[in-house]
């Protein structure tokens, strides 16, 4: 949701009072909770044209909706049952209703990193794996920190080799971190396990950590430790860092190295550079690009390869944040 959703949501709540508001609250995941009580905090004084804007707006988009059945998992249940029989039935109830409750581990969401590694410390790497991945990855590296380099290693390649969850090991493992957590209300799920997962987690660990992370990986599994580096952070994803982060990557890259590296660039990569820089240094940048002949794949790729050793030292100096889509989103 961009800046105007949220604060169009903020009003809506601020406009239903503070019960209806504290219901509507029970069904948000923890980074929405914050984001939307830090927009409802900083708005001091909202137009009485805006405030009928998002009531209007709201009115229409509601009446748009239909609740067709009042519990969908149990009409599911209902109808397979009658349909095959519950023999039958029950052999694809599980698997198409997996993870709907996940509300103890979903409760770690709410904490600190400190506090889920002290309580996943002594579980086994497995165990440790298929509860990290149903946290947001940034969350996820944050624990990972916490832990020893070995256990932090073995966790996440079992997250890179992960292959979904039976549902009836997903039910254990939930019901033992109800045991530990108080259960809440059921919040969005994130996406389970796989190479995809442990690369946006190692993405946001830092530079040190992430080489002896693939060192490991490497060590046990070469081509494991290629797929990973495959789907980590691209010259593609530098589109998604924001405008002051592409200004500190300039700063550090030489010129001629920019202009092979861009040859292989997307336009809109292109247009953002341009965009960052001077309108002369621009125009020289498009020039050079323009009556520059072929350059081998090799040699382009191999530049872009540098530029992000560059992005991920400043990522961690601080001056480019690895989480850029837009303003808001996490790569």
């Amino acid at each position: 949701m961009d800046d105007q959703g949220v604060e169009d949501a903020a009003i809506l709540l601020m406009s239903l009072g503070e019960e209806e508001a504290a219901e509507v609250f029970k069904h948000l995941a923890p980074k929405e909770v914050q984001r939307l009580g830090e927009t409802i905090a900083k708005m001091k004084a909202v137009s009485r044209e805006r405030v009928d804007g998002v009531l209007d707006k709201f009115t229409s988009i509601a009446g748009d909706q239909s609740l067709l059945v009042a519990d969908t998992d149990e009409y599911v249940k209902s109808v397979l049952r009658k349909a095959l029989g519950d023999d039958k039935a029950n052999l694809l109830i599980d698997r198409i209703l997996q993870g709907s409750d996940i509300s103890g581990i979903e409760s770690l969401k709410w904490m600190d990193a400190n506090s889920v590694a002290e309580l996943l410390r002594n579980e086994h790497p497995q165990i440790v794996a298929a509860i990290l991945v149903h946290l947001d990855y940034d969350q996820a590296s944050q624990v990972l920190k916490v832990f020893t380099e070995r256990q932090r290693n073995e966790v996440l390649v079992r997250i890179a080799t992960l292959d979904g969850i039976q549902p009836s090991a997903l039910k254990d493992l939930n019901e033992v971190m109800s045991k530990v957590l108080a259960g809440g209300d059921k919040l969005r799920k994130a996406s389970l396990g796989g190479v995809k997962p442990a690369a946006e987690i190692i993405n946001l660990m830092g530079a040190s950590i992430e080489t002896a992370v693939l060192d490991y990986i490497r060590e046990a599994d070469n081509e494991l430790a290629q797929k990973i580096m495959d789907n980590m952070f691209t010259f593609d994803d530098l589109e998604k860092v924001d405008d002051k982060g592409i200004q500190a990557l300039l700063k550090e890259v030489q010129s001629e190295s920019l202009v092979i590296a861009l040859k292989g660039a997307t336009p809109e990569m292109r247009e953002k550079v341009f965009r960052n820089m001077s309108t002369r240094a621009a125009e020289t940048l498009r020039e050079d690009l323009e009556s520059r002949g072929p350059v081998r794949v090799s040699e382009v790729e191999s530049e872009q390869k540098e530029m992000l050793k560059i992005v991920r030292r400043l990522a961690d100096e601080g001056q480019i944040v690895l989480g850029g889509g837009g303003d808001d989103e996490y790569l």
